[in-house]
C-alpha cells in the first residue's frame, strides 16, 4: 500500500469530517486546522442544523482553533485542509485568522470562490498560500453524490405529490 503524503494524510481528515456531516444531513464539506503534525480543530458544514449562513466548516474548524488557542490570530504554522475551494467568507476568516497555508480538495465549479484573488489580494500585512486539488477526486464525487441523491429525492417527492393528486 502506497504511503499518504502529509497533505492526503490531513485531507482524509477533512473528508471524515465531511462524512460527519452528511450523516446529519449537511452538504458534505469537512475542513481541519492543522498545527504542527497534529489536528487541533474539526470542522464541518452545520448550515442546515443551526440555521446559520455562516455555519459552514472552515468556520467551524477556525472558531474551535481560535478557542484552543485563546486568541483570533491562530499561531504561525497553522494550515487549514477543506474539501472544497473555500468561499470569499470563509478565505477572509482564514486570513483575518493568519492561517499560513490552506489546502484544499474539490474546486468551486461555478467559479465564485475568489480563493487566490483573495490570497493575493495583499488585503493585509499576513500572506496565505493556496493549494488546490489534494485527493480532489474523492472529495469532488462526495459532493457530487450528495447533489446527485438530492435531487433524486425531490423528484420522487415530486413524483409523489403528482400520484396523490390525481387520486
Amino acid at each position: 500500500m502506497q504511503k499518504l503524503t502529509r497533505e492526503e494524510k490531513f485531507m482524509r481528515a477533512a473528508i471524515k469530517a465531511a462524512k460527519r456531516g452528511l450523516a446529519q444531513g449537511e452538504v458534505p464539506i469537512g475542513a481541519v486546522v492543522v498545527y504542527g503534525d497534529e489536528v487541533v480543530a474539526r470542522g464541518y458544514n452545520r448550515r442546515a442544523k443551526l440555521q446559520l449562513a455562516s455555519a459552514h466548516a472552515e468556520m467551524m474548524a477556525i472558531d474551535k482553533a481560535c478557542k484552543k488557542f485563546h486568541s483570533w490570530r491562530l499561531p504561525e504554522g497553522c494550515e487549514l485542509y477543506v474539501t472544497l475551494e473555500p468561499c470569499p467568507m470563509c478565505m477572509g476568516a482564514s486570513l483575518n485568522a493568519r492561517v499560513d497555508k490552506i489546502y484544499f480538495g474539490a474546486y468551486e465549479q461555478k467559479g465564485r470562490s475568489l480563493t487566490s484573488e483573495l490570497a493575493e489580494a495583499n488585503l493585509l500585512n499576513h500572506k496565505t498560500e493556496v493549494f488546490g486539488g489534494v485527493l480532489e477526486k474523492e472529495c469532488a464525487e462526495l459532493l457530487s453524490g450528495f447533489f446527485i441523491a438530492m435531487r433524486q429525492k425531490q423528484k420522487a417527492e415530486k413524483e409523489k405529490e403528482k400520484n396523490q393528486e390525481k387520486k
